[in-house]
């Protein structure tokens, strides 16, 4: 890691509890995290451990109780709403297990939805979603439907989808669940070329350790808190 350089991530003693009382449920108990641009890092630990609240918060989905959570430096906690959306939109990628495409609709349209959402005009739309596509693999299957393609290449249009606002980070959730150990792997070899090639931070949460192997680094949650790092062998 460049320590001369800005984290793209930072955590300082981030809590986060849900209710109140007796009925206070402790998701987060001080996490501290740092992750610099271009880091590839695998989250894992067992149900309850955190590492989805975790996700959560860095995502601008949630928000700490206490701490303090930093983009690039800039203080989360202390952005409107409307403007963690706008860092959602331009600075992050989302990928899910169960690749939250729409039905009924191409690869490219899929593939073009956050551009639409963030008011590019149609010819800038088209191009990026093509080249996005091309990224994965999927050049020439940007007019087949979700109904002609197969789970693996379905994960490629997600893919995609998230990269192609170009995004600082990328936030993956289980990535590869509900695929074969073989597309399994064609997906984090996609992702660990991303990585490489394109510089894209990438935070996965995963459970599978031959998958969490193609990270540089994995932490580890238990009880709310990081528990221990290690990094991977070159």
């Amino acid at each position: 890691m460049n320590t001369a350089s800005v984290p793209v991530i930072e955590l300082r003693q981030v809590t986060r509890t849900y209710g109140r009382g007796t009925a206070a449920m402790q998701a987060l108990d001080g996490v501290d995290l740092i992750i610099a641009p271009g880091e590839f890092v695998a989250v894992m630990g067992p149900s309850g451990s955190g590492k989805s609240t975790c996700m959560n918060i860095l995502g601008c989905l949630d928000t700490p109780t206490t701490g303090s959570y930093l983009f690039q430096g800039v203080d989360v906690g202390k952005l409107s709403r409307d403007q963690r959306a706008l860092l959602r939109r331009h600075y992050l990628g989302f990928v899910f297990q169960g690749y939250n495409l729409l039905n009924r609709t191409t690869a490219l349209e899929n593939v073009e939805l956050p551009l639409i959402y963030r008011g590019d005009p149609a010819e800038v739309r088209h191009q990026r979603a093509r080249e996005a596509l091309a990224a994965v693999g999927l050049a020439g299957w940007e007019d087949h439907t979700l109904g002609e393609l197969s789970g693996g290449q379905q994960q490629r249009v997600a893919i995609a989808r998230a990269i192609v606002t170009q995004p600082a980070v990328l936030l993956a959730d289980e990535p590869t669940g509900n695929l074969d150990t073989a597309r399994g792997q064609e997906i984090m070899d996609i992702l660990t070329r991303l990585n490489r090639e394109q510089g894209i931070t990438i935070v996965m949460v995963t459970h599978e350790p031959d998958m969490a192997a193609y990270a540089r680094r994995t932490v580890h949650f238990r009880d709310g808190l990081v528990v221990g790092a290690h990094e991977e062998a070159a």
